[in-house]
């Protein structure tokens, strides 16, 4: 079943007009959302962020939160995965092909569940391989958009470089985040990642890590790091939704620290880990 404006429908039977602006224009905002044993992790954090972009593209949301986190609950109540991907699309809806605002807007909202998938317990042994690509998107990355083509163009990449994520290099700034995921480095015991910034996306994650850091009495600086300040890290590792937090032990090709995962990106794994099975119940 999938919720399309209002309905719970059977996936075949749901259909977007063909004149909707995220398909037309890319007129539109999502999140995505791990469901852990049927319990969504930090649902309202995520609906936060959903409202967040929704203002920040001037569109009003046509439900409001307790009705989409309500709508969402509905939508998991007999997913039976350990673990599974809630995922909201909403655009500004169908309206003839122009790029300013139509007069009478009618939003497009959609939801579905996929199954996710954990990271392979190997994978997180040994941490995974990144490249880094100049940043070709504009100035409004803070924003959750389906405008994603840089992203995927990124992600391909780093296939083809038989790499697992790809991190964005700004020119005169330095490298800013990955193409789906937030990225953190470790020199010298303090915790280094890029500030809330139009560069950057408030990743969930990301603030979970943090907040997890300050607990440990971790000291962390919100600050942009160069390509070669990556490089001499300690330790670098990803946050994202699906990922967690994962290290990356190879990046641009050159080893960082002794090529595993270091012990303060093994110490804020478990604590996560430790903190859904705490807010999920499981």
């Amino acid at each position: 079943m999938v919720f399309l404006n209002g309905q719970f429908i059977p996936e075949k039977q749901a259909f977007v007009s063909i004149c909707d602006r995220g398909f037309q224009l890319g007129d539109g905002i999502y999140e995505v959302i791990r469901c852990y044993q049927g319990r969504p992790f930090r649902l309202g954090d995520h609906i936060e962020r959903l409202f967040q972009s929704a203002q920040a593209i001037r569109l009003e949301l046509p439900y409001g939160r307790d009705e989409l986190a309500g709508f969402v609950n509905r939508l998991i109540a007999d997913v039976t995965w350990d673990y599974a991907d809630i995922y909201i699309q909403v655009t500004r809806g169908g309206a003839p092909r122009v790029h300013e605002f139509p007069a009478q807007i009618h939003p497009t909202v959609l939801m579905y569940v996929s199954q996710g998938q954990a990271v392979s317990p190997i994978t997180l042994e040994q941490g995974i391989e990144a490249i880094i690509i100049p940043d070709t998107r504009g100035t409004l990355c803070n924003i959750k958009s389906v405008n994603l083509l840089p992203n995927v163009l990124a992600r391909q990449a780093a296939a083809e470089a038989g790499a697992g994520e790809a991190l964005f290099e700004r020119e005169g700034i330095g490298v800013v985040e990955g193409a789906a995921s937030n990225i953190f480095a470790v020199r010298k015991g303090v915790l280094s990642t890029g500030p809330l910034s139009p560069y950057t996306l408030p990743g969930v994650t990301r603030d979970c890590v943090l907040q997890l850091a300050k607990a440990q009495g971790l000291p962390v600086e919100l600050e942009f790091l160069s390509r070669e300040e990556l490089l001499t890290a300690d330790e670098v590792f990803i946050t994202s939704t699906s990922k967690e937090v994962l290290a990356v032990t190879i990046l641009a090709g050159q080893m960082i620290g002794d090529g595993r995962p270091g012990p303060i990106t093994l110490k804020l794994a478990s604590d996560y880990r430790a903190l859904i099975k705490r807010e999920c119940g499981i």
